[in-house]
């Protein structure tokens, strides 16, 4: 059975869920190679990537995001940011998507635990694999308190060019339901 054969099948709960996305979200007209976000959402646009971010969060400009990340929104309640949505494209070296998988793991090995890794289907891409994780917040200045439970949502693949890319979403633990978090993934469209 070839690569793509075994991938087709592995993802078919996630090819069903996201061909329901669009009629459940009633976001038709949405122009090619963009989110597709559910009604309300805002989109995170990149060059070569976009993705839906849930309302309430706000899109930070250039100098608000650090220089690693080349579009980010955040959820904000306090004054501490309680969930971020962010993308970095060329986010490493790698041959597949496999590589960028365990290159985004590495980030989060120390601190966090890994609690499953799996293949998705991402619209504009061959491969792309989801990293889910938890981790315990620090209370550093601007994030939830110390001791706040978070979970962690990482996307990974390549683009057109052939380039890793890496979204990334943090939240505090309940604050994005299993489903929020689905449309995030199912968003995700790579040019």
């Amino acid at each position: 059975m070839s690569t793509v054969a075994r991938t087709a099948a592995r993802a078919l709960p996630a090819l069903a869920a996201a061909a329901l996305l669009p009629l459940l979200a009633g976001c038709g007209g949405q122009e090619a190679g963009s989110a597709a976000a559910p009604e309300g959402w805002g989109t995170l646009e990149t060059e070569r990537l976009s993705v839906a971010h849930p309302r309430g969060y706000r899109e930070l400009g250039e100098a608000e995001r650090g220089e690693h990340n080349d579009a980010a929104a955040v959820l904000t309640e306090g004054g501490r940011t309680t969930g971020m949505v962010s993308v970095q494209l060329d986010f490493m070296k790698a041959g597949d998507a496999d590589m960028a998988a365990t290159g985004a793991e590495a980030r989060v090995q120390l601190g966090a635990t890994p609690t499953r890794r799996e293949e998705v289907e991402v619209e504009g891409t061959d491969e792309a694999r989801r990293v889910d994780y938890e981790f315990t917040s620090g209370g550093e200045r601007g994030t939830p308190g110390k001791g706040t439970r978070m979970r962690g949502v990482m996307v990974t693949g390549l683009d057109s060019r052939d380039k890793a890319f890496l979204v990334t979403v943090d939240t505090v633990e309940g604050g994005l339901s299993e489903a929020d978090l689905d449309r995030i993934v199912g968003s995700i469209r790579v040019r």
